[in-house]
């Protein structure tokens, strides 16, 4: 039997946490779709090709939620496997559904997983990413330093993330959609006020310059810091900066 502290910690999961993500996975993707007008799927296909994955290569997709990075990975390079974790449980189970109905399972597998401690050998990446959802890993800089080391020299880490446009116009608008639509569009149709949070994460996460300062303490190379939408979300593209050891990191 549950007693009254665990069942207060599972009426109230931390914030950004895989328990959260799993109160909303039966329509997280359609919310996705709606609440960014489609446009994400664009932003993911940018991500893909940052990545310049080789033939016969090796991804792995952080955060994965429902698997469609890692399904992009696998449309755009037929003969690359990609290792696709997230922390939260029910969010895998959706996104195993769908790399089934892909015929994918060959080559993309799926696993319970924290960015911070990515269970994987130095160098065994050809590429790393992460998209919507750094901002909900507590320790960022952890999981930077996680990627840098499990990519190989040479390799790229790619980052596409949401944030706050803070001037002009569109930038006025785009905090209107994020602050008051984002979260009463989530409540309506999920009946999860777990999309509250969603405006508050994207309003405290670091602006670009900050971010990309973030990387390079934990030893990436910036190569590309690339504004998309007017700013609504960017695209951090980089290469691990490799030390003497092998997949060290200065």
């Amino acid at each position: 039997m549950a007693t009254a502290e665990t069942t207060d910690v599972a009426r109230t999961p931390r914030a950004g946490s895989g328990e959260m993500f799993d109160a909303i996975a039966h329509r997280y993707d359609l919310l996705n779709r709606l609440m960014s007008f489609g446009i994400d799927r664009r932003w993911r296909r940018l991500l893909v090709d940052a990545l310049e994955l080789p033939k016969g290569g090796r991804a792995l997709d952080l955060a994965t939620g429902t698997a469609d990075v890692a399904l992009a990975i696998a449309a755009r390079h037929p003969s690359v496997s990609i290792l696709a974790t997230d922390p939260s449980t029910r969010m895998l189970e959706r996104g195993q559904q769908k790399i089934e109905h892909a015929g994918l399972g060959n080559r993309v597998r799926l696993l319970v997983g924290d960015a911070q401690q990515v269970e994987a050998e130095d160098d065994s990446f050809d590429a790393a990413c992460i998209s919507f959802g750094i901002r909900n890993v507590p320790d960022r800089p952890r999981a930077l330093r996680e990627m840098a080391r499990v990519v190989r020299r040479g390799g790229r880490v790619a980052i596409l993330e949401l944030s706050e446009p803070r001037a002009g116009l569109l930038g006025a608008l785009a905090r209107f959609h994020v602050h008051t639509l984002v979260p009463r569009m989530g409540a309506l149709l999920s009946g999860a006020k777990e999309y509250r949070y969603l405006q508050q994460s994207i309003a405290s996460f670091p602006e670009a310059a900050e971010f990309a300062a973030i990387m390079r303490g934990a030893g990436l190379e910036i190569l590309q810091v690339q504004p998309l939408t007017f700013g609504v979300a960017h695209l951090y593209v980089a290469t691990p900066r490799k030390g003497l050891g092998r997949g060290s990191v200065r």
